[in-house]
């Protein structure tokens, strides 16, 4: 019979986190009870709540236990890391949805990220991503002209899943890092329909502004990303 470790028990609960079977908020089982269901000591099910600690997916909350973390959005190290190992850039349960591609103008915002003039013409893709059909996120990510000369599916309303990693192989030079400037500031209308903030007043959001660097120095993708108040924004960076 295989034995069961606390990597399989934290593998069992973040799955049902991913895929909404345990909803930010929900109590989770107690060590005891898992201890007893599986048949395994406490102090094995104590590491696998570690685990799911240390990544953002539960936390505790005094006089009841242990909970399900709000709505979590991974950052691009995340997310980069994930495409390495599955080949996708999105966690279990999570989906994405196109909701406008096309060539803007690049404004104040996005201009000197891309390092182009104000006015230069930029391509967009604007998507949403949930997580267990609730919105997590909505994202719109700019690409200079030599990145859409060598992915010109990106032109596509289709998910491609990891826009950079193929801008990336295209271009035949790896993603080296990116700055990530993150500021507060109140949600737009359409900002609020997206992410499902139904109200009339006022609503804070957290914006997040990427830029994605190649070794070369080039400039992949400038992207701003905006959740409401309750999602975390989840960071893990290896210090060794």
């Amino acid at each position: 019979m295989t034995q069961i470790g606390y990597a399989d028990i934290a593998a069992k609960y973040r799955k049902q986190i991913q895929d909404g079977t345990l909803q930010p908020g929900d109590t989770m089982p107690s060590m005891r009870q898992v201890s007893e269901e599986l048949g395994v000591a406490q102090t094995t099910v104590n590491r696998a709540f570690r685990l799911l600690k240390s990544e953002g997916l539960t936390l505790p909350k005094a006089g009841v236990g242990t909970v399900v973390a709000g709505p979590i959005s991974n950052n691009i190290a995340n997310r980069v890391a994930l495409h390495a190992a599955t080949g996708k850039a999105l966690d279990g349960g999570e989906s994405s949805r196109i909701l406008e591609v096309g060539t803007v103008s690049a404004d104040e915002l996005v201009a000197p990220r891309l390092d182009v003039a104000p006015g230069t013409p930029v391509h967009v893709r604007r998507r949403v991503v949930s997580r267990g059909g609730v919105p997590v996120h909505m994202s719109s990510s700019y690409y200079p002209a030599y990145v859409m000369a060598v992915t010109p599916e990106l032109a596509e309303p289709v998910s491609t899943g990891a826009s950079r990693e193929l801008a990336a192989e295209r271009l035949g030079v790896e993603q080296d890092r990116v700055l990530e400037e993150i500021t507060s500031r109140h949600a737009t209308e359409e900002e609020k329909n997206v992410l499902g903030l139904t109200t009339s007043e006022k609503v804070p959001v957290t914006q997040v502004i990427r830029t994605v660097y190649l070794a070369d120095e080039r400039i992949v993708e400038v992207a701003v990303k905006v959740t409401s108040g309750p999602t975390v924004l989840r960071y893990i960076s290896p210090l060794r």
